[in-house]
Parts: structure tokens; C-alpha cells; sequence
């Protein structure tokens, strides 16, 4: 996704209110309202962007190309064939587009409005209340690719690895590295039961179901990782766990309080209450110089890289750290050097 992608990302599911808006948007669809005498693409995505802006919606016009868009059958307003954007709308297209400018009313985030979103060229589903894919995520994965290309021409080992990614939600990561390495196998693992659902639905409406196992479990539980042996030593771990820092939940835009779950946000006190459970997990699964990748927060580096020199049994080490797109050190990088 392009940097443009990312920040409207990021403004689409921007900070807002929600509550007390079904009435009005409903009420604006009564037969001799202004709405009425309005039939194509374009005025309704002219229509709604005024009501949205009205209404304090961040990136209002955007919102409303990409909801007259997808009714329309594109992913976006631009893709749209002339004709298209001028010709009468039927009255089902009108009324889905009326219902789905009501829930964008409601600050649902546009993702669980449209009911999917494209993560690296994937079209994923999107059902609240499993977590919607970050862009910066979308670079984890980018890393985590360029180093399975590079361990294949410096070690001659094929792009064939067997992942272990915690904290699956929708299959983001995990189907985009299947994508994309057609020989690797990977074992997608969630506590709840939401997320599982949707990642077997992914993973079939992309055709990867095949090399992909999809595991309830919580890997906060001891002897958890029992459950993971009959698939045998992993390649790779790699993970984008709850990470926020308990304080700062409250901080979060309403919309995201309020539609996705928060068991998948809240890392506790510093934020490492899953990412030590991996961390400690991982040496049970990995085989030799095995790695682990993790998405973080930008004051988790230094905390981890703490963590790791205190816990010296677990023969990990922190080798690199990564920056997002906005400069901030968001990946990490710990391979397992010893027994």
C-alpha cells in the first residue's frame, strides 16, 4: 500500500463519536428530502461528502468515493468507468449506499463498513470485532520476505519455511506470506474464536486453506505450546500481538473502543504481557538459528532487548530493529542463537 494509503487508512479510522446518529442519517432518506432527486455516482458521492463533513467524519470525500464505489462493484471511485459515474443508480444501489453512510455515520471504521479490506493485494474480509490489518503491518511482512530472500541465496536454503504467526485475527500475515511464498506452510494460531472463523474464511476465499493451520489456542496459557509439537520445529515466529500500553487504551479513538476487541490491543501495564509469552514460547518451537518477528510499540525495543539479557536461558537475542513508515522503530527482529 502506498503512503497515501496508509495515512487515509489512518484517517478513515480516525478518532469520532459514536451513537446518535441512525435517526438523522435515516431520516434524510424520506421521498420529497434533497436526497431524493439524486441518481448518479456522482451526486450521491457529492451528497455524502457534505453530510460527512457535516457530521465531523475525517476524510469525508474519501469515505463516501469508497462506499458509492464498492456498492458499484470497484475499489475505487477513480476506477470507475465514465459512464458509470453519470448513469442512474438503481434503487437497491441507492439504498445500500444509504445504509452504509449510516454505519460510516455511526464511526465505524471503513474497514467493517465495506466488510473487507485489501492488505497487499489481498481482498480480506473484515467482520467486527476481529482486528483490522494496520498499514505498518503490511511492512512486517515486506521484512519478513526480504529476509527468507536473502537466507535463500546466502544459506541456500529455499523459500520454503514453516510459520508459526500468533495472533492470526483476520489471516493478514499469514495468507500474504502464503501468497507470495508458494512452498511455505504456515500455522495460524488465535484465542479467539471470532478470528478463527475468519481466517479459515479468508484463507479459502484466497485458495490457501492447503497449507494453512488454523489452531484455537491461547499462548498465554501454560503448556500451551504442547499443542503445536505434532506440526514440528518452525522456521520462523512471527507476530502482531497486543502491544498497547494499558494507560493509553483510553487514549484510543472511540471508534476503535468501541467496534474492535480490545483483548487485541491491550499488551497490559508496559504493553509485553503477550509478547513475553512468545518470546518464552518460541525457543519450544524453533529450529536451530530460528527467528522471531514482531510488530511493536516504538518504546519496546529497549524494553524487550531488557527482557531478553534477563532471561539469558532462552538463548534469544534482539539482532535488528526496523522503522515504519513514519521513522518510528515498530519491528523486531530476535533470533534464537543456542540450544
Amino acid at each position: 500500500m502506498e503512503l497515501w494509503g496508509r495515512m487515509l487508512w489512518t484517517l478513515l479510522s480516525g478518532p469520532g463519536r459514536r451513537g446518535g446518529t441512525w435517526g438523522w442519517a435515516f431520516s434524510s432518506w424520506q421521498p420529497h428530502s434533497p436526497l431524493a432527486g439524486l441518481s448518479s455516482a456522482t451526486e450521491l458521492v457529492r451528497h455524502w461528502t457534505g453530510v460527512f463533513e457535516k457530521r465531523g467524519i475525517p476524510e469525508a470525500r474519501e469515505s463516501s468515493e469508497y462506499i458509492v464505489a464498492h456498492v458499484l462493484g470497484a475499489k475505487t471511485f477513480q476506477s470507475l468507468k465514465p459512464i458509470l459515474r453519470t448513469q442512474p443508480l438503481t434503487p437497491q444501489q441507492l439504498k445500500c449506499i444509504q445504509e452504509l453512510s449510516s454505519h460510516r455515520l455511526q464511526r465505524m471504521p471503513l474497514q467493517y463498513v465495506l466488510g473487507e479490506w485489501d492488505f497487499r493485494g489481498l481482498n480480506l474480509k473484515m467482520v467486527p470485532p476481529v482486528f483490522i490489518p494496520r498499514p505498518e503491518t503490511e511492512e512486517l511482512v515486506e521484512w519478513v520476505l526480504e529476509e527468507v530472500a536473502r537466507r535463500s541465496h546466502t544459506v541456500g536454503v529455499q523459500g520454503s519455511p514453516l510459520i508459526l504467526e500468533v495472533g492470526c485475527g483476520s489471516g493478514a500475515i499469514s495468507l500474504s506470506l502464503l501468497s507470495e511464498l508458494p512452498q511455505s506452510r504456515v500455522i495460524a494460531v488465535d484465542k479467539e474464536a471470532a478470528a478463527i472463523s475468519l481466517t479459515r474464511e479468508n484463507a479459502q476465499r484466497l485458495q490457501l486453506q492447503d497449507r494453512i493451520w488454523i489452531v484455537p489456542l491461547d499462548v498465554t496459557l501454560e503448556g500451551s505450546w504442547t499443542h503445536l509439537l505434532p506440526w514440528g520445529p518452525v522456521d520462523l515466529v512471527i507476530s502482531n500481538p497486543p502491544y498497547v500500553f494499558h494507560q493509553d487504551m483510553e487514549q484510543l479513538a472511540p471508534e476503535i473502543r468501541s467496534y474492535e476487541d480490545p483483548e487485541a490491543l491491550d499488551g497490559g501495564e508496559e504493553g509485553m504481557d503477550v509478547i513475553t509469552h512468545i518470546l518464552t514460547l518460541a525457543p519450544q518451537l524453533l529450529k536451530d538459528f530460528g527467528s522471531i518477528y514482531l510488530e511493536v510499540d516504538p518504546r519496546h525495543p529497549e524494553l524487550v532487548s531488557s527482557w531478553l539479557q534477563s532471561h539469558p536461558d532462552l538463548y534469544l537475542h534482539l539482532v535488528a530493529v526496523r522503522r515504519d513508515f513514519c521513522g518510528r522503530p515498530r519491528f523486531l527482529h530476535i533470533q534464537q542463537s543456542g540450544p
